[in-house]
């Protein structure tokens, strides 16, 4: 059975986060900035899930809902998005994922990022969501405010997100892939809307010349197409 997450793990790390739309030309200071608290906020969401979690945990790890104020009514239909191993579902990966403490720049590190990344989305703090991006890469949003209203259409935004895969390595860059299923409801129909895919991370090596920020992973691309619910029914 996945371990949950308690949802004021995922909250605290983005509690000091601002979720105030940043101007494109002022990235490169604001992407240092956020990188260091989210490399901070990183270590300390790996720190809280490794005390809180009993044994291996599999593939999946869910973040949990944050009530808000455009919450479905009685009647709506339930968040169902298809298990594990199923069409539209993460990858049944039965393989326990370790518990081990790891560093910021392993491939777990690089999950942890899309962790944040999608527990700042659920969250609403879209500017901090948006400073994960390498501002370099081809699909890196144009502004934080685009990025921001690209989420306008959903009452509420959650993602699955599976174990890492292995870091390619070559010219002096890494990347490493992470598969995500994410999940939402939107606003306008109160009707569920499912994707899944992946999320591609970027990072320099440790070589001469690169900087820490050079050296943090960053979200170069995010490959995901939508899903419907009866793909996840048996």
């Amino acid at each position: 059975m996945p371990v949950r997450i308690p949802v004021l793990v995922a909250l605290a790390l983005v509690a000091g986060c601002s979720n105030e739309p940043t101007a494109r030309n002022n990235a490169e200071v604001d992407i240092n900035d956020a990188a260091a608290d989210a490399q901070n906020s990183i270590a300390s969401y790996a720190a809280a899930a490794n005390r809180q979690s009993p044994g291996p945990s599999p593939s999946a790890t869910p973040t949990a809902a944050v009530p808000n104020d455009n919450a479905p009514s009685a009647g709506s239909e339930p968040l169902a998005p298809p298990e594990p191993g199923r069409p539209g579902g993460l990858p049944d990966d039965r393989t326990p994922v370790s518990e081990a403490s790891f560093t910021p720049d392993s491939a777990q590190g690089a999950a942890d990022v899309v962790q944040t990344y999608y527990a700042l989305i659920e969250a609403g703090k879209y500017a901090a969501a948006y400073r994960l991006w390498d501002p370099r890469a081809q699909q890196a949003p144009a502004s934080a405010r685009a990025f921001a209203a690209s989420f306008g259409r959903f009452s509420e935004y959650h993602a699955n997100v599976g174990a890492p895969g292995r870091i390619d390595a070559g010219a002096g860059q890494r990347f490493v892939t992470v598969p995500v299923q994410p999940y939402a409801r939107l606003k306008e129909s109160g009707a569920p809307f499912y994707q899944i895919g992946t999320v591609t991370l970027h990072r320099t090596a440790d070589v001469d010349g690169a900087s820490a920020d050079q050296r943090r992973w960053r979200i170069s691309a995010i490959e995901v197409k939508d899903v419907t619910k009866a793909a996840g029914r048996p």
